[in-house]
């Protein structure tokens, strides 16, 4: 197969990506030297499961949701399309784009996390029709710039919660600033993680 232009959506984990109010902060050390082993370094690393680019498995919302070692990694290694919804305070299913043939996936770009080093204060509102209208249009999988689909203080999750009754999947924390709308090919796997919540992905776009 062969690839053209690949674009890295993800953002870089270390000591300055910003966690969730409250959550745990990445942190990366080498908890063995090659000077100490004799052999190789080897590091450890501590982290929240929704730091950085991430994708939520429905058990992160709901305690009977799936886990991610059980998502369709179909959804994840897909069609995508970028849709620029910037300007935006609140985006609804009637501001999505006409869905262009063989997509399953769509990307938000609202381009509001102007400093990835700090927790953004505000982000546009993602209204539950657009969980709706992913259903009607054969789409599984939302992604979007900012840390969540729901805003930083909401407990009813609304917008988890409606992707959830429709069965549609998340993707949080992508990186498009440099990416122009159109369709692209997607691989944003997350790691086999046991009974997990939510997962950090390396998330690409190519052609």
């Amino acid at each position: 197969m062969k690839i053209g232009k690949i674009y890295d959506i993800s953002m870089e984990l270390s000591g300055q990506t910003p966690e969730w109010p409250g959550d745990i902060p990445f942190q990366y050390e080498l908890a063995a030297t090659i000077e100490q082993s004799g052999s190789v370094n080897v590091g450890k690393v501590v982290t929240s499961t929704h730091i950085g680019t991430h994708v939520d498995a429905p058990f992160h919302y709901d305690d009977d949701g799936i886990k991610i070692s059980e998502l369709p990694l179909d959804c994840y290694l897909t069609t995508a399309q970028v849709a620029d919804v910037r300007g935006k305070t609140e985006i609804t299913g009637s501001d999505l784009p006409a869905v262009e043939k063989g997509v399953t996936a769509i990307l938000l770009k609202t381009d509001t996390w102007k400093d990835r080093t700090k927790f953004p204060e505000t982000w546009p509102l993602f209204d539950p029709s657009i969980a709706e209208w992913m259903t009607e249009n054969g789409i599984k999988l939302l992604g979007v710039d900012v840390p969540s689909v729901d805003t930083e203080h909401s407990k009813d999750l609304p917008m988890h919660m409606a992707m959830n009754r429709h069965n549609r999947f998340i993707l949080e924390g992508i990186v498009l600033d440099e990416v122009p709308a159109g369709v692209y090919q997607l691989a944003a796997l997350p790691l086999k993680i046991k009974g997990a919540d939510g997962s950090p992905v390396r998330a690409v776009l190519y052609t």
